[in-house]
This record gives C-alpha cells, sequence and structure tokens, in this order.
C-alpha cells in the first residue's frame, strides 16, 4: 500500500512548482540545442536579450504578453467554477469581429470618446455571447463545456472565414479582410504615450490595451475574491451540489461565468483589431485562446500569477524569433518545439512533481510543525 501524499504548501504550489517544471523544460530543450551542435547558453542568452534587451524588444514581448493576460484570465475565471473553456481562440475571434463591426461602420460618425469606448465593450460582449451560449448548454442541457466550447472554436472560425472572405471583405482587394478601422476607435501606441512624457522608446505594437489588460486584472482578482457572486463561483466549482443545498443558482452562476470567461476572451482582440492591424484579419487570433490555457495554469488560476506566465510566454514568442533569426540550425520549427514544451510542462505535466516536492518538503515542515505543537 503506497503512503499517503502529504498536501503542498500553497507557497510551493504557487512558485516553486511552476519554477521547477520551467527548469525541467528548459533543460529538455538545452539538451536537443546541444545534439544539434549549438551551445545552449548562448541560446539562452540570445532568446533573454531578444525578449527584453534589444530596441523594441520589450515592447514586442508585451504586447505578446498582453494577449496571454486576456486569454489566460478567461480560463482562470471558468476554472474557479471547475469549468475547462478550451473557446477563448473562438471567443477572441468573434470578439473581433465586435470590435470590427464599430471600428469600421460606426466609429467614422462618432467621437473619439465615445467611438473608441464602444468598440472596446462591443469586442467583450461578442465574446461574451460566444461564450453564454456553451454556459446555456451545460447548465440547461448537460452538454460537456469541453466539448461545446471545441465546437464553437470551429463553428466561429467557419463564421469569419466567410464574413470576411464575402459580405465585410474589403472592395477591391483579394484579402479576406476588412476595411481600415476609423482613426477614432484606434487604440494608441505606448510609444506616443511615453514620448508624451518624455520618454522614448523603439518602435512596437505595444498599445494602450496593456494598460487595459492590468486594469481588468486587477478586476478579476476583485470579482473573485471580493464579491459574493465570486464567492459563489468559487462555491459552485468546490461542490455544486452544496453549493444548490446552500441556495446558490447553479445554473445562473454557470451561465453568467462563461459569459464572463468569454468576454474576457473576447477583449483579447481590441488589441490585435484595434491596436496593431486597425482591421479585422483572417486568424488574427494566432493560437492565443489555446496558449492561455497553459498560461492560466501555469499561474495557479490568480491574476498576479497569470500577469507572470504571459511575460513568461511573451518573452518565449519574441526571444524565440531572435532565436531563429540568429541561428541557422534553430529553425522556426525548433522554436516551436521550445514552446511546446514549456506548455507541456506547464500545462499537462503540471502537477507531475508534486508528490516527490510534497514529501521533500514534509521532510523540513513537519520537525517545525511538531515544534509548535
Amino acid at each position: 500500500m503506497s503512503a499517503v501524499t502529504p498536501p503542498l504548501p500553497r507557497w510551493a504550489d504557487v512558485f516553486l512548482l511552476p519554477l521547477i517544471n520551467l527548469l525541467v523544460a528548459l533543460s529538455i530543450c538545452g539538451v536537443i540545442i546541444l545534439i544539434i551542435g549549438e551551445n545552449p547558453w548562448t541560446a539562452l542568452v540570445v532568446m533573454l536579450k531578444g525578449a527584453f534587451v534589444f530596441p523594441g524588444s520589450l515592447g514586442y514581448t508585451l504586447y505578446y504578453t498582453t494577449n496571454f493576460i486576456f486569454t489566460g484570465l478567461a480560463v482562470a475565471v471558468a476554472f474557479h467554477a471547475m469549468m475547462f473553456n478550451i473557446g477563448g481562440e473562438g471567443q477572441a475571434y468573434v470578439g473581433g469581429l465586435g470590435a470590427g463591426l464599430i471600428g469600421v461602420w460606426l466609429a467614422p460618425s462618432l467621437p473619439l470618446l465615445i467611438a473608441l469606448p464602444l468598440a472596446v465593450l462591443m469586442a467583450g460582449l461578442f465574446g461574451a455571447i460566444w461564450g453564454i451560449i456553451p454556459g446555456y448548454l451545460q447548465a440547461k442541457r448537460g452538454s460537456h463545456i469541453v466539448i461545446t466550447t471545441i465546437m464553437f472554436n470551429f463553428i466561429a472560425a467557419s463564421l469569419m472565414v466567410w464574413l470576411l472572405a464575402g459580405p465585410l471583405m474589403e472592395l477591391g482587394q483579394m484579402s479576406p479582410r476588412t476595411p481600415s478601422i476609423a482613426e477614432s476607435s484606434e487604440l494608441v501606441k505606448m510609444k506616443s504615450i511615453l514620448a508624451f512624457f518624455g520618454v522614448e522608446t523603439a518602435r512596437s505594437p505595444l498599445n494602450l490595451s496593456f494598460v487595459i489588460a492590468l486594469i481588468v486584472s486587477f478586476g478579476v482578482w476583485v470579482l473573485i475574491w471580493k464579491t459574493k457572486f465570486g464567492y459563489e463561483i468559487r462555491t459552485v466549482g468546490q461542490n455544486a451540489e452544496a453549493a444548490h443545498y446552500a441556495g446558490i443558482n447553479v445554473s445562473k452562476i454557470v451561465i453568467w461565468t462563461l459569459a464572463i470567461s468569454g468576454g474576457l476572451a473576447g477583449l483579447m482582440s481590441i488589441n490585435e483589431v484595434l491596436g496593431v492591424q486597425h482591421r479585422v484579419i483572417l486568424n488574427f487570433t494566432a493560437g492565443y485562446g489555446f496558449t492561455g490555457i497553459a498560461v492560466a495554469l501555469m499561474g495557479r488560476n490568480h491574476p498576479v500569477g497569470i500577469f507572470f506566465a504571459s511575460l513568461l510566454f511573451g518573452a518565449l514568442y519574441q526571444g524565440g524569433a531572435e532565436l531563429d533569426f540568429e541561428f541557422k540550425s534553430i529553425t522556426r520549427e525548433m522554436v516551436l518545439l521550445i514552446q511546446g514544451m514549456i506548455i507541456l510542462f506547464s500545462g499537462a505535466l503540471a502537477y507531475m512533481f508534486n508528490p516527490p516536492l510534497a514529501r521533500l518538503l514534509a521532510k523540513f515542515i513537519k520537525p517545525k510543525e511538531n515544534a509548535d505543537v
């Protein structure tokens, strides 16, 4: 009979375990880089410089970070109710449609103070609508949330292909995209904001959506841990039957939680549509919704952890591109392998080292507990 694994301390689960997973993933990638004839340490230095040191690199890293914050928060909010929302990709895609419709056709006749907030609001609203449907199907029809959110990704992709290659396609060209949005609905670049305060930075796609992401992160923290509704979400996640017995409307919580989750994913689109592309283009989500799952798991579904996990993945995206540029033998596929390895250990294998780490820490913590008794 196997021994019972002691519980892992909270600080170890939040900080130490993700760090171990990251180091193991990087070590395996280092061995692979060594096998192909490159120096792993040199590759790591180049990746870090490419993510934080080279001119404009930090801006690109934070630009990617912004997308991961939104999608990571979307996954985390649903997970607190023990629902695995895998539909962030589709919800962000449809959210971009909402922002684009306002930016292209309505914003030209509206002032900046109305057009921009309205475009941001519609991005979240369209994402929420795309999330509330699977929530309703689970709450009222018993459909599994994983299956429905995956299927809605495909529906969103098909819908956007039809719209961008048909009714919404810009006239006079063949690319599947909408016309450019009005300037009144564009998010200002952080370079311009910093220049206003006398700080000169290199050109990058980083824009005001990064600040919005930080504000939304704080809002999610308040919602989940400081409100009655957040308490009900966590209660449903811990035990839906007990929550129902306590008088909580479980169906309502499920539906509204998925709506909030979808809205957060939809807000990811403002970084791309309103901040960078200035139009809705095909496949602008680029897998950010799926990577948000690993971000939420690595960040332990807490906004602070999600920020640092998003920063890590943003650095991997930007630094990985630098690796591809600097080394002939480290191709784009090799960079994807490094990213995938970290996603694997921070996602599917996130708790692989939990039992041995818990037993190891118990040897040091137990004497201290006995001393207190």
